[in-house]
């Protein structure tokens, strides 16, 4: 009998105990999804921003204008497309088509690597060169605008 007593009044302090770090841990993930929902909220209006602004001033979308500003900050304006596209955070075949339309532009060349015939380097070209800077005070201040 008091080992009867004893387990019923041991489950509702167990069950309490429980709830209560279920319910922390659910409140801990509802916050961690709505920080995230902030986050890509804001990601989207800046990047929209950018779109409108950098298509409308300078005929470049934001991936190309990325693609242009990191290779002016690279030696020699150019750079392996493995590594362009860790720097850009696109996949291979999106850098690829975005590389692509600027080539098609003359805003870039495509050279196959001296080295190691499979790899592909990206130069940007003097056209590329001038349309980046004309852009970058455009970006620079949506950035503003957006992040400040």
């Amino acid at each position: 009998m008091h080992m009867q007593l004893l387990s019923r009044n041991y489950l509702p302090l167990h069950w309490m105990h429980l709830h209560a770090r279920v319910h922390l841990v659910v409140t801990k993930h509802v916050a961690d999804v709505d920080e995230w929902r902030g986050l890509l909220a804001r990601y989207s209006v800046v990047s929209c921003a950018l779109e409108r602004e950098l298509q409308a001033g300078h005929e470049l979308g934001v991936s190309e204008y990325e693609v242009l500003e990191r290779l002016s900050e690279m030696t020699d304006c150019s750079a392996r497309v493995q590594h362009l596209a860790g720097e850009v955070h696109l996949s291979q075949s999106a850098l690829s088509r975005v590389i692509a339309r600027l080539e098609k532009a003359g805003l870039v060349e495509r050279a196959m690597c001296a080295e190691d015939r499979r790899g592909i380097f990206v130069k940007l070209t003097q056209p590329g060169a001038r349309r980046q800077a004309a852009a970058e005070p455009t970006h620079r201040a949506v950035l503003a605008a957006h992040l400040h």
